[in-house]
């Protein structure tokens, strides 16, 4: 079976680890502190040995808080779940065209057209509205007209 990608992850950190001791030899550490090394060689390959344990600790205890925080271990077996479904898809899975615009609108053109249908129907209540108060304001017009025929009959009939 293929390891997953949380397998592979802890096996990079522990090739890091390996190398980063290996980087960091007892050789090394005494010629850093050659006058402690002369005057006491045990105890410097004790501090060395400390230090390495103490720092290979450290390390794996932050890479494991940053798995736990990052929620690492289910994300990378969600990618390979992705990877694995991908495999049995016979087309080819989407790629950007290298144009942002053409790549942006195919994800936008769904939330556009929503809100499009949105606008029109928002179009078509106000022109209804507009519709009612341009008929009660014809209506309010007749009205007057009728009221001003009105007063004029009764001026000329009291004159």
């Amino acid at each position: 079976a293929v390891p997953g990608r949380a397998q592979l992850f802890d096996t990079v950190v522990d090739t890091f680890l390996q190398k980063l001791v290996a980087a960091g030899s007892y050789q090394r550490f005494a010629s850093c502190y050659r006058r402690f090394y002369k005057l006491q060689p045990e105890l410097t390959r004790g501090i060395y040995e400390q230090f390495i344990s103490q720092l290979q600790a450290s390390i794996k205890e932050e890479i494991q808080e940053i798995k736990q925080e990052g929620n690492l271990e289910m994300l990378f077996n969600s990618l390979d779940k992705i990877v694995e479904e991908a495999k049995t898809q016979e087309e080819p899975a989407w790629r950007p065209s290298g144009v942002p615009e053409e790549d942006a609108g195919s994800a936008l053109a769904p939330y556009l057209l929503k809100h499009r249908a949105y606008l029109q129907r928002i179009l078509r209540e106000k022109q209804e509205e507009n519709r009612q108060a341009a008929e009660a304001v014809l209506a309010g017009r007749g009205r007057i007209t009728e009221l001003q025929q009105l007063i004029a009959a009764h001026q000329q009939a009291w004159q």
